[in-house]
């Protein structure tokens, strides 16, 4: 993912390190505090497997996983630790499955409403960094004519990467939140069958992250994008939609 922007480095290096400083922030907070939210949650509804590994802390030192934090840097996608919970600790197992599984992309829809704010109030321009790498030498001028793009710059990026993160998670697939969210949602004659493909859903996942490299097209982003232009609109207060075809 960084590697796209080596391009933007010779025409305006302070665009390239507000990038680098963006998606950084972006996975030491907003990764931690996607994986917090999981452990807080559960421990709230009477699960103490999460405090019991040491997980209900902020530090990212206890959420990030090495390989999976370099993947997501300079390949776009990967990972942090999962929290280990056990719903059956808690009164309703079923509903906590959900609400703590949804904890972590509302966290992440959290934290980009609030780098939104500037933005919205029309303090700084929106700026982010899924432009065309044929034209992220001009684009690199605009977000660097003054300080106020370069802080729109940052935080864009940061607006956009935890849209991304949140509404990645809410696909319903294993082994991602929102497969979690749907099994504690609905009812037992339908989570009963769907919980029963957890075994098929990294296989799932891995083929249609990796289907663009072989046909051209990301169905991924086809169902992902309407969402994202949403949670864009509110947050930074409309703009051009992004397209991911």
């Amino acid at each position: 993912m960084v590697l796209r922007y080596l391009t933007v480095l010779g025409d305006a290096p302070e665009a390239f390190l507000i990038l680098i400083a963006a998606f950084l922030f972006s996975m030491l907070v907003g990764l931690s505090f996607h994986e917090f939210s999981h452990a807080f949650v559960a421990d709230r509804l009477g699960d103490r497997t999460p405090r019991s590994f040491g997980r209900l802390t902020l530090n990212p030192r206890a959420h990030l996983d090495p390989v999976g934090s370099l993947m997501i840097l300079f390949v776009g996608f990967g990972w942090a630790r999962p929290v280990p919970v056990n719903p059956f600790n808690t009164r309703n197992p079923q509903r906590s499955m959900a609400m703590i599984a949804s904890a972590g992309p509302v966290s992440n829809l959290a934290m980009a409403a609030l780098a939104g704010l500037p933005i919205q109030f029309g303090w700084v321009p929106f700026w982010h960094p899924f432009v065309s790498p044929q034209l992220a030498g001009l684009y690199a001028r605009a977000w660097t004519e003054t300080p106020q793009d370069l802080v729109g710059l940052f935080l864009g990026t940061v607006v956009l990467l935890n849209v991304l993160l949140a509404v990645f998670n809410l696909l319903p697939l294993a082994p991602l939140d929102g497969f979690r969210v749907a099994v504690g949602l609905l009812p037992r004659n339908l989570s009963q069958p769907l919980a029963r493909m957890e075994q098929w859903g990294p296989g799932i996942l891995m083929l249609l992250i990796f289907m663009p490299f072989l046909t051209g097209s990301s169905p991924l982003f086809v169902v992902m994008g309407p969402l994202i232009d949403f949670f864009l609109s509110l947050f930074v207060g409309g703009g051009q939609p992004l397209r991911f075809s």
